[in-house]
């Protein structure tokens, strides 16, 4: 059974969703590794492949938990234990929920450090910290920032108390209400150091090192890493999209939603691109740094460019909101069920986990100075972290919601909850029974380090052969017709 009996805080109109999904899924990584990405598995080849991934694994697992937020009306642990309830399911499915939850919780564990790196690369650009004649003098400058467990902690402290701020006032008046300039800002001064790139000398190779279409230099491993990118950059199966859902109005269409989260990630991503790009390439720096590309190159590029520490500030600041816009939505799932289930208000309730995030958050601090010796089988407590959640617990938990959703559900309900026409709800269930599953066990496989077979054979390929003979024994299948004719 559902939870409309009860009232549930809802966004204010659908675009408050689709800014505050969007803000969830435009976090660090968009700014920097979808264009590097970009750029080294084939350019115009891997945009294709990559979008081609979103549509067919991103699009229908986020359409799927959206779903389950809305129908249960709850977090992610009494949202899906509500719908499978309703299908008489097993209660034990609501164990993704607490996987969901708990993965969210644990990514933003070690989130908050990296978010404190914007915040205090803003700062030392206003007031000039970033001085440096080198990328080797800027990876000593981003060195000294870590191994300080004072300055570090502070601005890793700064994002949690700003985070818990946020999700402390509410879903309008704190979360919808953040994003509804913070998102628009990122855009505007993205579109601004667009703008200025375009005029810098640099912009044509930038165009080319993205966009230049070169099938031949796409291998089977940029294939895994369109696959890999597409379905993390949604924010999927960490509990943030599904609690995000519990808060959709009923009269939002779930699929125009969910096509609008899926388009503007991908923007923001191209545009990132191609407003870093023709800075390092005006300035005769090398793009593919990594990492490096933010905190030591750009940095070294912006002082030798006009007006260099203005666009240095407007892209930490960018930075900065990107950063904090997805910590936000990683707790919101954690609030919803203590609130839910505990009886405490939404305050209380921030801040109490504010207080657990920063003791936690502070030892993955730790792994870059005082506590750069302790190691578990060779990993700090910073990559246990990034590595059980990227890793094990993601993949599982997108695989688990789409499991739960195409063989478990009652398809009628499912069907009513997604208001699709026949012909599109038989594809959707297709790709969330087939092909997302596919394709997240492939991204699981390769995480492990099983990326080939034996014989040779590549797992993305191995994935498209099964898919097509799937997909020709579906077609051929007379649940398929009368789906259609329903």
């Amino acid at each position: 059974m559902t939870n409309d009996s009860q009232p549930r805080t809802q966004w204010l109109g659908r675009w408050g969703f689709v800014l505050a999904a969007t803000g969830s899924a435009v976090g660090l990584g968009n700014v920097w590794k979808f264009p590097y990405m970009t750029g080294e598995y084939g350019g115009g080849a891997f945009v294709l492949v990559y979008l081609a991934c979103i549509l067919a694994i991103g699009v229908p697992v986020m359409m799927t938990e959206i779903a389950l937020g809305r129908r249960g009306r709850g977090s992610p642990i009494d949202a899906i234990r509500r719908v499978t309830a309703e299908s008489k399911g097993a209660s034990a499915w609501s164990l993704l929920g607490w996987m969901a939850m708990l993965c969210g919780f644990m990514i933003l564990c070690f989130y908050v450090v990296v978010a404190g790196w914007s915040f205090s690369y803003l700062w030392k650009m206003l007031t000039g910290g970033l001085a440096g004649s080198s990328v080797d003098d800027m990876a000593a400058i981003f060195g000294a920032n870590n191994a300080n467990p004072f300055n570090l902690g502070f601005w890793s402290t700064l994002v949690t108390v700003a985070t818990m701020v946020i999700v402390g006032k509410g879903v309008q008046a704190g979360i919808e209400k953040s994003v509804s300039w913070m998102m628009p800002g990122m855009v505007v001064m993205l579109v601004i150091m667009i703008v200025y790139g375009a005029f810098s000398g640099g912009f044509g190779e930038a165009v080319q090192f993205l966009f230049a279409f070169n099938a031949g230099s796409l291998s089977s491993e940029g294939m895994l890493a369109a696959m890999g990118h597409a379905f993390f950059t949604l924010s999927l199966a960490s509990g943030a999209i599904l609690t995000y859902g519990s808060y959709l109005p009923r009269h939002a269409s779930i699929g125009r939603t969910t096509l609008s989260v899926a388009v503007a990630d991908t923007l923001v991503a191209l545009m990132a691109g191609l407003a870093i790009f023709p800075v390092i390439f005006a300035n005769g720096m090398e793009p593919g740094s990594g990492p490096g590309l933010i905190f030591m190159s750009l940095p070294l590029a912006f002082q030798a460019m006009p007006m260099g520490t203005l666009f240095g500030v407007l892209f930490f600041v960018m930075l900065s909101m990107a950063a904090l816009t997805s910590s936000i939505s990683m707790v919101e799932a954690t609030v919803s069920w203590l609130t839910d289930n505990k009886g405490i208000s939404r305050r209380t309730a921030s801040w109490g986990i504010g207080i657990v995030l920063w003791v936690i958050s502070t030892l993955a601090m730790l792994s870059f100075n005082v506590g750069a010796d302790w190691t578990l089988a060779g990993k700090h407590f910073f990559d246990w972290l990034d590595y059980l959640t990227s890793r094990w617990m993601m993949p599982l938990g997108g695989l688990g919601v789409a499991l739960l959703a195409g063989f478990v559900l009652n398809s009628e309900s499912v069907r009513e909850e997604l208001g699709l026409s026949p012909a599109v709800h038989a594809l959707w269930l297709f790709m969330v029974r087939y092909v997302s599953p596919l394709g997240i066990v492939v991204i699981f496989l390769d995480a492990l380090g099983i990326a080939t077979l034996e014989f040779g054979v590549q797992w993305p390929w191995l994935l498209l052969a099964l898919a097509v003979i799937t997909l020709i024994g579906e077609l051929a299948s007379p649940r398929l017709m009368r789906t259609l004719s329903a």
